[in-house]
């Protein structure tokens, strides 16, 4: 009797999904980490000076959240950032117990300065799509982080 053997299934690394956004991304974040390197910011250090002085998010547990990053992972990034006197940490006016993040004037300045630099990123690439491609990429992203973990804990 004659052994059967299963189909040979065809396996291409550059064309699954997981590779090709993974690529995608770090092509993306590297481009940006390579501009914003020229102020002395990093991509993350971009993402919590963004988060406090654009979406007024001002707690370190929120901006972990809003970031994607473990408590600990922006303990050590927000301690970097108050050496570099970029932000500051000051008691809450509305609860005096509880801590907010503010940015210094410096890192107001930084602010401002890389804020063209990340939408022109964002630019750069979002031109290589037509309205209706931008559209459904933005559908289809959606779509698959939908009801998983926002926590990207690699960092």
């Amino acid at each position: 009797m004659a052994e059967l053997k299963e189909p040979k299934t065809e396996y291409d690394l550059r064309s699954r999904l997981g590779f090709r956004l993974s690529r995608l991304s770090k092509i993306i974040q590297d481009r940006l980490e390579k501009k914003l390197a020229k102020y002395g910011l990093s991509r993350l250090q971009w993402c919590v000076l963004s988060g406090i002085g654009l979406e007024d998010i001002t707690t370190p547990s929120e901006i972990a959240d809003h970031v994607g990053i473990t408590r600990q992972a922006i303990s050590r990034l927000l301690l970097q950032m108050r050496k570099k006197g970029w932000i500051e940490q000051e008691f809450d006016p509305k609860d005096g117990r509880s801590r907010r993040l503010v940015i210094t004037e410096s890192g107001r300045a930084l602010l401002e300065a890389c804020h063209p630099i990340v939408n022109e990123n964002q630019t750069y690439f979002t031109n290589k799509l037509n309205a209706e491609e931008l559209r459904m990429l933005d559908i289809t992203l959606s779509k698959l982080v939908e009801g998983e973990s926002t926590r990207v804990d690699s960092y």
